[in-house]
C-alpha cells in the first residue's frame, strides 16, 4: 500500500474508537428523521488529537487529491450490494466490502490473502469504524444503511468534494497563528487548537439551510456575559412580527422591550399596527437572564455578517444529529469551556469564575488581550496532518458553485 493510502487508515488501530471517531454528518443531506448526535463536546488536552485545518493543511490537500485522482483513473471501487454485515458473518459480500475498503486504503491488499476472506473479522469491523468517522457517521462497525450509502457514493464524487473544497482551505489556512478556533458548518463541530492539536471539541446549532452561517476569518475581540440580545431587522421581520401579529402580547414572556430607536424611547408594542410597520422601524432588545437568545454569553468577532458565538437556552438541541437550526449565528455546547480556553487565565479568569458572572445574571463585558484566530467554515472534505480524508454532508448545497468565503445564499432561495 502506498504511503498516501497507509495515511488514510492515520491512527485508528486501536479495538475502541478514540475520541474523534464521533462525529456527525451524511452523504448530501440529512435524513428527514434525524437521531441523537453522535458526537459529544468533551476536552481533548494531552491527546495530541490533529485539528481539521493546520498551516500544512495545503500539502494534506494536494496529497488526498492525488490519491483520489489515482483512484478514479483505475476504476474506482465496487459497488456494494443492499446487504447490511457485522462481524461474523461469513457471506461473499464481505469479499467485496474488503476490496472497497482496500481501495480507500483501509485495509491493505493482504486483507484479501487470507484464509477466509469472505469472514467479517475484527480487521473489517477496525476498517469499518475507521471510515465511518472520517464520514461523520456513528461508529459501530456495523454496515448498516447509512454507512453502506456513503461506501456507494462513487470515487468521482469524493474527488470532486476535495477539489472544491480545496480554495477553502488555502483562505482559512492565511495568518492562522498559534491559537485558533475552527467552527465547521457542514461537520455542526468546532474545535479550539493550540499549535496543531485539539484542545476541546464543542458540539454546535449552525444556520438553517434558509439562513445559512456565513464563512469567514477573524479574531476573537470581547466576550459579553449576560448581554442583551439586540433583535436584528431579518429576524425581526421573519419571527418577531408574525409572533406580534399572531398575539399582541408575545414579546412580554420573551422579555423584549420595544424602542423607538436605539437609545430612544420605549414604546409599548400594543400601540402599533405591526401589520403596517417595516422590520427596521423599532429596535428590538431582549433582556439578560434565562429566556435571552444568547444565555449566559456572547463571543465577538469583527466580520461584516453581524454573527457571533453563542450560549443557548435550548440545549437540548445539542443532542441532536441535525445542528442546523439557528438563523446565522453559531450556538456552542458547553460555551463556558471555550470561554475559559479563550480568555486563557486573563485577570484570574478560570472556569469557576465564569460559572459565578453567568450566574449572577449581570452584564459584564471583558475585552481579549490575547486575541484567538476564529474560523467559520464551510468545508465537505478536508485532509489533517494525521492523514485522515474527512467528508461531511453539502448542508447548504455549495460545492460545484466556486464558494469559498462569505455569505452564502439560503437554500430555499428565499
Amino acid at each position: 500500500m502506498s504511503t498516501r493510502r497507509s495515511l488514510l487508515l492515520g491512527l485508528f488501530v486501536a479495538g475502541t474508537a478514540p475520541a474523534w471517531a464521533e462525529q456527525t454528518g451524511s452523504i448530501a443531506t440529512l435524513p428527514a428523521k434525524a437521531g441523537k448526535a453522535v458526537t459529544q463536546t468533551e476536552i481533548l488536552a494531552g491527546q495530541e488529537e490533529s485539528a481539521m485545518l493546520s498551516a500544512n493543511s495545503g500539502e494534506a490537500m494536494q496529497q488526498a487529491i492525488a490519491m483520489y485522482q489515482d483512484i478514479t483513473v483505475n476504476g474506482g471501487w465496487p459497488v456494494l450490494p443492499e446487504q447490511k454485515l457485522a462481524r461474523g458473518d461469513s457471506r461473499d459480500e464481505v469479499i467485496l466490502l474488503r476490496q472497497r475498503l482496500i481501495r480507500e486504503g483501509y485495509l491493505t491488499i493482504d486483507a484479501l490473502a487470507i484464509e477466509k476472506p469472505e469472514k467479517f473479522d475484527l480487521d473489517v469491523e477496525k476498517a469499518v469504524r475507521a471510515f465511518q468517522s472520517n464520514h461523520g457517521l456513528a461508529v459501530s462497525g456495523k454496515v448498516q444503511v447509512r454507512t453502506l450509502a456513503e461506501l456507494n457514493v462513487a470515487a468521482e464524487t469524493r474527488l470532486f468534494q476535495l477539489e472544491a473544497n480545496y480554495p477553502r482551505v488555502l483562505k482559512h489556512i492565511e495568518a492562522l497563528g498559534p491559537r485558533y478556533i475552527l467552527v465547521n458548518v457542514p461537520s455542526a463541530q468546532l474545535e479550539t487548537v493550540n499549535g496543531t492539536t485539539v484542545y476541546s471539541r464543542h458540539n454546535i446549532v449552525a444556520g438553517k439551510p434558509s439562513r445559512p452561517s456565513p464563512a469567514l476569518n477573524s479574531q476573537i475581540s470581547e466576550i459579553n456575559f449576560n448581554p442583551y440580545w439586540n433583535a436584528p431587522a431579518s429576524i425581526v421581520q421573519k419571527d418577531l412580527i408574525p409572533k406580534l401579529l399572531a398575539d399582541p402580547h408575545a414579546l412580554e414572556s420573551m422579555q423584549i422591550r420595544v424602542f423607538d430607536s436605539v437609545g430612544g424611547p420605549e414604546i409599548d408594542p400594543l400601540t402599533v399596527d405591526w401589520s403596517a410597520v417595516s422590520a427596521d422601524r423599532y429596535f428590538f432588545r431582549q433582556e439578560p437572564g434565562d429566556q435571552n437568545a444568547m444565555a449566559s454569553v456572547k463571543i465577538n468577532f469583527h466580520n461584516p455578517f453581524h454573527v457571533y458565538l453563542h450560549d443557548t437556552p435550548h440545549k437540548e438541541l445539542f443532542a441532536e444529529s441535525n445542528r442546523y437550526q439557528s438563523s446565522g449565528c453559531i450556538r456552542i455546547d458547553k460555551v463556558h469551556d471555550l470561554v475559559d480556553w479563550i480568555l486563557a487565565g486573563q485577570d484570574g479568569f478560570d472556569l469557576a469564575y465564569i460559572e459565578e458572572i453567568a450566574t449572577s445574571q449581570q452584564r459584564y463585558d471583558v475585552t481579549v488581550r490575547k486575541r484567538a484566530e476564529v474560523r467559520i467554515m464551510y468545508l465537505t472534505a478536508w485532509a489533517s496532518q494525521d492523514g485522515r480524508v474527512q467528508f461531511r454532508p453539502d448542508i447548504y448545497q455549495l460545492d460545484g458553485t466556486g464558494f469559498i468565503d462569505g455569505q452564502p445564499l439560503p437554500v430555499d432561495g428565499t
